[in-house]
Parts: C-alpha cells; sequence; structure tokens
C-alpha cells in the first residue's frame, strides 16, 4: 500500500507546484492589467491567454464597478484548493503509507 501513498502524496505536491504557479500568473495578469500593457507582446498574451478563461466566468457573475475582483476571487479559490484538497490528499497518503 505504500505505493498508492507515495502516488498520492506525488499528485498532492504537482498539484500544489501547478496551483502556485497559476496563483502567481493570476497575480502578475492583474497587475499588468493596471498599466497599459502592449497587447502584441508575447507575455501579455501569454497572460492573457492563461487566465482569460477562468476569469471571464467570474466576471460574468460579478455586478459591473469600477475595479475587477475576479483575480481575488480566483485566488481565493486557489488557496481553498490548496488548504482542502492538497492537504487532504496529503494526509490521506499519510494514512495509507
Amino acid at each position: 500500500m505504500f505505493i498508492l501513498g507515495n502516488f498520492l502524496h506525488a499528485i498532492a505536491v504537482v498539484l500544489n507546484i501547478i496551483l502556485t504557479f497559476y496563483m502567481y500568473v493570476v497575480i502578475i495578469a492583474a497587475l499588468i492589467s493596471w498599466v497599459n500593457p502592449d497587447p502584441y507582446n508575447p507575455i501579455v498574451r501569454f497572460l492573457y491567454a492563461a487566465t482569460e478563461p477562468v476569469l471571464r466566468p467570474i466576471r460574468r457573475r460579478l455586478p459591473m464597478t469600477g475595479i475587477d475582483f475576479s483575480p481575488l476571487i480566483v485566488i481565493a479559490i486557489i488557496m481553498f484548493i490548496k488548504y482542502f484538497l492538497i492537504a487532504s490528499l496529503n494526509d490521506l497518503a499519510m494514512r495509507i503509507h
């Protein structure tokens, strides 16, 4: 059963890395949106392509105000997943191991 425990722990670690990276991408995209970035810049295009599919549905559900709270909501969701799902996977892996 230690193989299953190691597998679950590996999934938790990889998920943690991916979610942390995506959280930083969302933060950088939010900071970049405060200035008027060049839309043809490859970095700006990557940030827009990586974050817009997640931010757009949240923006549609939020009331229109002068401040875009969708990055904050995405970060809160990421933090919830990190503290609930990843911690649960780690606990389960330790119990199996």
